[in-house]
């Protein structure tokens, strides 16, 4: 059986149709054999992460990746900025593990929708969970549902080309946003914002997007947070890049750095270095020329009412409780002292996190940290199931984060395999199954080799245009494209 589907595989990667044959040699691979067969739910970075660790760690081990999108790459197709292009970089190694002979692709599935979990466990020998989080975490105040207010989620979708935001429309005829949180995320944000179109029309940025910055009256973005200089959430390189933007002033209050030049010998060397460079910025900008846009931190202030205007249905300014902090360092805690501050705006955008979703009844879920309880990896009394990425630990940190939580992941399974807690003696029938159960019921899987010919319509509509891509909008058009 091995050496006819050697053969079989030579003659396929022979074929002018390269891609779709060689795509069809390693479902037959996944569908028959007796090796450990794997499936990984989510196709963003710690899926594919995932699926590179036990590809390299067996070389019996079968990947088989679901995506409920047509389109692979999950935040760094959706969430990386615009304008960092680097970061996106990664998407060379995922696509190596994509095309991977023993790894198979199936987008457009919807986990918990057309098959379900208990389904995929029994069609694999270990299922994974790297789903992310795909939800926004509520304010919790009043106001927070009147027009102009978003989430962060959103608004990156948005400008990202994510379908499920394409319809956001948010409307830029405002001075003032202010955006709450100051992670990367909410620096993103405020970068874009205030970023001069020629940069951002040779990015990947959809056109919608470019299209309503185009007519953007915003001149000033606030970015708000609970806690101090000190406890600031985002780094170095991104409160550099709003430093740099052109004909943008940076506008701080020096009395919020006045207390912590004493602090900074004891603090960390890459928090000493952020504190450092957010106290030169203060003292440069004051005696800076006028610039015709402006962003700023404002610290110790969280959100307490969604302030409306007139009409009683848009946005016209938000009410921040005044904290002080009880405690010094990472773990210092904001408590409000009593004291508010309004602020006038006609944008608010809440960057204060995202929360994962239970998937599947069957699946162990805990609904106040918003992720599948778990340890280091292997899922809480539910045998062959684990989870990687942030439904595991929560959305917190950068890609390479999600790299290593993904590696601990699939070190816990390959050890499970080893010491025989997963029993691989009963042989799977993986994809096979799983892909006659979606054809029963009218799902039809994107490939890889087909989410490449949605990659290169999107690329030609982007060198058209002088841009790096043109993404897809509609779920329909990719799929037209991935089956044309």
């Amino acid at each position: 059986m091995k050496g006819s589907f050697t053969a079989l595989r030579c003659m396929l990667q022979t074929s002018k149709h390269h891609g779709v044959f060689s795509s069809l040699a390693r479902r037959l691979s996944s569908a028959s054999g007796p090796g450990p067969k794997v499936c990984i739910v989510g196709g963003g970075p710690a899926g594919f992460y995932t699926a590179q660790h036990l590809l390299k760690a067996r070389d019996d081990m079968v990947v088989d990746v679901y995506e409920r999108l047509p389109v692979p790459f999950g935040l760094v197709r959706f969430g990386v900025a615009p304008d960092h292009p680097e970061v996106k970089n990664v998407i060379n190694t995922f696509t190596q593990t994509a095309q991977h002979e023993r790894c198979y692709f199936y987008g457009n599935v919807n986990v918990g929708t057309d098959v379900s979990v208990e389904e995929l466990r029994k069609a694999y020998h270990a299922v994974v969970l790297s789903y992310g989080a795909e939800a926004n975490r509520s304010m919790r105040v009043s106001g927070e549902g009147l027009a102009g207010v978003f989430s962060a989620r959103d608004f990156v979708g948005w400008y990202n080309g994510l379908p499920s935001n394409k319809e956001l429309q948010p409307h830029l005829n405002c001075e003032t946003v202010v955006i709450l949180g100051q992670g990367n995320v909410a620096l993103d944000v405020a970068r874009i914002l205030l970023s001069p179109l020629d940069l951002l029309k040779k990015t990947d940025i959809a056109q919608h997007a470019i299209d309503t910055l185009a007519a953007s009256r915003v001149r000033r973005v606030l970015i708000v947070g609970r806690r101090g200089p000190l406890q600031i959430a985002c780094t170095i390189k991104e409160v550099r890049e709003m430093i740099n933007l052109p004909d943008t002033a940076a506008d701080m209050l020096p009395a919020d750095f006045e207390s912590i030049s004493e602090a900074l010998k004891d603090l960390p060397r890459p928090r000493k270095r952020l504190t450092e460079l957010m106290m030169k910025t203060v003292k440069t900008e004051s005696g800076q020329h006028k610039a015709n846009k402006s962003w700023g931190f404002r610290f110790l202030r969280s959100p307490l009412e969604v302030l409306p205007g007139p009409d009683g249905k848009r946005v016209a300014g938000i009410r921040l409780a005044v904290n002080k902090l009880e405690g010094s360092g990472e773990d210092a805690k904001a408590v409000p002292t009593g004291q508010t501050d309004d602020l006038e705006c006609g944008m608010v955008i809440s960057s204060i996190g995202y929360k994962s979703l239970p998937i599947d009844p069957c699946v162990p879920f805990d609904p106040r940290s918003a992720i599948v309880p778990n340890n280091m990896g292997r899922v809480k009394d539910t045998a062959g199931l684990y989870c990687s990425g942030w439904v595991k630990r929560g959305p917190t940190g950068v890609i390479a984060t999600t790299m290593n939580d993904s590696f601990d992941t699939a070190r816990m399974l390959l050890k499970d395999m080893d010491s025989g807690m997963l029993n691989l003696s009963v042989n799977k029938p993986g994809g096979q199954e799983i892909t006659a159960l979606l054809k029963e019921r009218g799902v039809r899987a994107v490939s890889f080799p087909e989410w490449e010919k949605i990659n290169l319509e999107e690329v030609r509509r982007g060198t058209a245009v002088g841009k790096p891509r043109e993404k897809i909008l509609d779920l329909k058009d990719m799929l037209a494209v991935a089956w044309s």
